[in-house]
């Protein structure tokens, strides 16, 4: 049974790919795309999308059909990897959603594994630093469902870990507590409205992942 994992992904740069940049400039969300891109590079690649606005000429783009106010464009990619779709191309994972709404492109792929995944989000963040890691779900694995996330770490701050590390291990977070914010803050050195604001930040961060 697969066990691969579906990972969504952010980019706030609105340049980071032509689509996104008609979307922003059209005022319009573009969410149906598709994307052939050959792992290989040996062969051209080529995107289509449909939008329900007319796009600029200049921008190097194809018509290919038009239904009612929608109309859909084809346009070649240069060689080398210059944008999200093709860096995930290099590793042979497709694009499963392509969102681009406001200057924001989110994109949706799936990984066979960890291993995998580490990989193509590493390479994500070497080519584009701006990438926001929104969501990991884990396929169910057995005969047992269950809705398994992955959790971002890197969003928080190194002093937001070591508050939330310590307040774990000295039984904050247990029910009745072991130690309260007060003993939490004095061993880590800080006063118990700066240990509430850690603590407030990190869970947020945490809980946009989790929920």
């Amino acid at each position: 049974m697969p066990t691969g994992i579906r990972a969504t992904v952010a980019f706030t740069t609105p340049d980071i790919c032509p689509i996104v940049e008609l979307s922003n400039t059209a005022e319009t969300t573009i969410d149906s795309v598709t994307t052939n891109v050959t792992p290989s590079g040996d062969d051209e690649s080529v995107t289509e999308f449909s939008v329900d606005a007319d796009c600029d000429a200049e921008a190097d783009l194809t018509p290919v059909f038009s239904h009612g106010g929608t109309n859909r464009y084809r346009f070649t990619h240069d060689d080398g990897v210059t944008c999200p779709c093709e860096c995930l191309g290099q590793f042979g994972c497709p694009v499963a959603r392509y969102v681009a709404q406001d200057g924001e492109l989110t994109l949706v792929f799936h990984a066979a594994d960890y291993e995998e995944l580490r990989d193509v989000v590493a390479e994500l963040r070497e080519r584009f630093p701006d990438v926001d890691i929104k969501r990991f779900v884990r396929s169910p694995a057995g005969e047992q469902s269950r809705d398994s996330v992955f959790v971002d770490r890197s969003k928080l701050t190194s002093r937001q870990l070591e508050v939330l590390e310590t307040a774990h291990q000295m039984g904050y977070f247990e029910r009745p507590r072991r130690a309260n914010a007060t003993e939490v803050a004095a061993a880590l050195g800080i006063s118990p409205s700066t240990f509430a604001e850690h603590l407030s930040a990190a869970q947020s961060k945490l809980f946009t992942d989790i929920l």
